[in-house]
């Protein structure tokens, strides 16, 4: 199993945002978690990365995580390739061809801010894909795109998943995405007192 999940509660002060959450993924699999806006989504992502240990429960991940935020992380300084190759590891061919399979292609020398958003999304999913990792965490990769462009990015990932078989956990709003994407889904919804 690529990544199990048990939170016991995730609290911010006073305020318990996830409780009582467990769920595994294999590779291969696509677990879509909806819900609305402020229901801990996010922050179940941010555990699953451990860029939050402040939570009760446990969690295992196995192998190299990529994650996709909902804002591209990015670093201004550095050009659209190294960007992407800083993490992943890929030499500079391999970045050419990751940046030219998200319509990037030409593009690695600009900087971010050279960059619209859109373009940034791409070289963030571009990211993730070259990382080849085990455990895929997608937060509204999609969101701000338009729709011909979700159009292609979907149909990228399914290719990326197909291929690269992670274990996946993909954060939307869209019900279409998720029916699309997911091979299971679940609902959060806001914890009661």
């Amino acid at each position: 199993m690529s990544l199990q999940v048990a939170i016991i509660h995730k609290r911010f002060g006073e305020t318990t945002v996830l409780r009582d959450l467990t769920f595994q993924v294999a590779r291969g699999e696509v677990l879509a978690v909806l819900g609305p806006s402020g229901v801990g989504k996010s922050t179940l992502l941010r555990i699953i990365a451990g860029l939050d240990a402040d939570f009760a429960g446990q969690l295992r991940c196995e192998g190299r995580l990529a994650m996709v935020f909902q804002e591209p992380t990015l670093m201004p300084w550095r050009s659209a390739r190294d960007n992407l190759r800083l993490t992943t590891g890929v030499d500079a061919t391999q970045a050419e061809a990751a940046l030219a399979r998200v319509g990037l292609a030409g593009k690695g020398a600009l900087y971010p801010g050279q960059l619209s958003l859109g373009q940034q999304r791409r070289l963030s999913l571009a990211r993730a894909y070259a990382a080849r990792p085990d455990v895929l965490l997608l937060d509204e990769p999609f969101v701000s795109l338009d729709e011909a462009l979700v159009e292609d990015m979907l149909s990228l990932t399914e290719s990326v998943i197909a291929e690269q078989r992670p274990a996946t956990v993909f954060v939307t709003h869209s019900r279409a995405e998720a029916d699309r994407l997911a091979t299971r889904q679940i609902l959060l919804a806001p914890v009661s007192a």
